[in-house]
């Protein structure tokens, strides 16, 4: 079965994710921006699809700049934003995860994501 591509925008880093609220942490305003913008982009892009079971989800992330980054920090909002957008149900369902950089400039992901066996 081939995997399942979705082109995705840049996301906010992890320090721009969430805010302190009244004591709590809430998913701040740039986040909730992207995770709508996640959902916009799964339907134009025809992706949507609901995975139930294992996953292995492949990031292939093209820097907007040539600014030194972390990848990790690319992790959070994506993949609470796939779930929310309703690709699959929970982040638990990623059993091989795999992020590395793209050769290109141009601020977006590319995301793969297949059923295991």
């Amino acid at each position: 079965m081939n995997p399942l591509e979705i082109m995705l925008p840049w996301p906010p880093s992890v320090n721009n994710y969430w805010r302190m609220v009244n004591g709590r942490m809430i998913i701040s305003k740039d986040g909730r921006d992207y995770r709508n913008n996640v959902a916009d982009q799964i339907d134009r892009q025809r992706a949507r699809k609901h995975f139930d079971g294992p996953l292995r989800l492949t990031v292939e992330a093209h820097r907007p700049d040539n600014r030194r980054r972390d990848l990790d920090n690319l992790l959070k909002a994506t993949l609470d934003s796939l779930a929310h957008a309703g690709v699959y149900e929970d982040d638990s369902q990623i059993k091989d995860l795999r992020i590395f950089w793209g050769k290109n400039m141009g601020g977006l992901l590319w995301i793969y994501i297949e059923e295991m066996e």
